[in-house]
């Protein structure tokens, strides 16, 4: 399966955003402080979002960023999407030259089970993960251990 870091960690940092987000832009290094992804690789991932029209950035004191349409327009498929990853099962990447340059014998399954990943993760919004009961406990406990960090 070829999910990079890349990819999950634009889902998580979207999340994050979704989560936070009804209190104004939220900054880049509040995420990486909430997600430990680091803010350099943040800067990346959401110059690829702000392109696709994923986020939109708020500049000057107390900017940030926002999500660029309404959350539950947002699926998981289109954040992948967006910063360049593809979820494919297949060895060769689709291009059906799995054995040497010909289709192995297993191309069509993983195919398949590409198309189905893609359908799954098109299905769930940011909306949707939002409402998941440990969606919600995580986010309370790392916004707690943020406070705690602002404190000390």
């Amino acid at each position: 399966m070829k999910l990079t870091t890349r990819g999950r960690y634009a889902v998580t940092a979207m999340l994050d955003l979704a989560l936070h987000h009804e209190q104004g832009p939220i900054s880049l290094a509040d995420i990486s402080s909430r997600q430990s992804i680091s803010l350099s690789y943040l800067e990346q991932l959401f110059a690829g979002l702000r392109k696709t029209g994923l986020v939109q950035s708020a500049r000057g004191p107390g900017g940030g960023y926002l999500p660029g349409k309404p959350i539950a327009d947002i699926s998981i498929a289109d954040v992948i999407q967006a910063v360049d990853e593809h979820v494919d099962a297949t060895r060769c990447g689709g291009q059906k030259n799995c054995q040497g340059e010909l289709r192995c014998l297993t191309h069509d399954l993983w195919e398949d089970l590409s198309s189905h990943i893609s359908k799954f993760l098109d299905g769930i919004s940011l909306a949707d993960l939002i409402q998941r009961r440990t969606v919600k406990q995580v986010s309370q406990r790392q916004d707690v251990i943020m406070i705690h960090m602002q404190v000390q």
